[in-house]
């Protein structure tokens, strides 16, 4: 008789990336939504060292980033933080760490994700056609981009909402409330820290 081969399922696991500066209720309600929407495992949110686009001067220290993001995502077990590219620190491209995970958890499948504004601009992304064999790209729709993309791209719909880091950093130095922008942990943790007071 052949030997009885079980079938191992695999992981399906959800990267949101970014700076996080701070975390904030949009990211976490896309995250949460991919997530639900497409049945994964897990969502992890993957805070930015330094992305190889951003200014550097505009990024508070890595700690206070993740400090907030540990605190926003600990109610809610589908989220949790993924911490490899401040582990490597330097300036950070996807392809990269997408490579290194995967070779580190070969037993899942990946889905990153992406907001609808980004997705016609995948073509100028580092070594994209490899990425592609590396992840499924999932971007949130916005009606007001194209849906003709030239990679192929799993579409959830989520929300709209426009809050953003930059606006919840200028509220708060202008003396400003956030309350209900962000989780009431990640508030208190910028008024204890009293981060982002002089912004602007």
């Amino acid at each position: 008789m052949p030997e009885k081969t079980e079938m191992i399922a695999r992981k399906q696991v959800g990267i949101l990336g970014g700076n996080f500066n701070p975390v904030h209720f949009t990211h976490l309600m896309i995250a949460d939504q991919v997530g639900q929407g497409l049945g994964l495992d897990k969502v992890y949110l993957m805070p930015s060292y330094l992305p190889p686009h951003a200014d550097e001067k505009k990024t508070i220290d890595a700690v206070h980033r993740l400090a907030m993001l540990e605190l926003a995502v600990e109610d809610n077990p589908l989220l949790a933080v993924e911490t490899i590219e401040l582990e490597r620190k330097g300036k950070s491209y996807t392809y990269e760490t997408m490579q290194a995970l995967t070779e580190k958890n070969p037993d899942t499948d990946y889905y990153f994700i992406i907001g609808g504004d980004m997705v016609d601009y995948l073509p100028k992304w580092h070594r994209i056609d490899e990425l592609l064999e590396l992840v499924n790209f999932v971007g949130i729709r916005r009606p007001e981009f194209g849906m003709q993309p030239a990679y192929p791209i799993i579409w959830v719909d989520v929300p709209e909402n426009d809050l953003s880091s930059s606006v919840i950093r200028k509220k708060v130095t202008s003396g400003c409330s956030i309350r209900y922008l962000v989780p009431e942990k990640v508030r208190r943790y910028i008024q204890d820290k009293e981060l982002y007071l002089n912004e602007l």
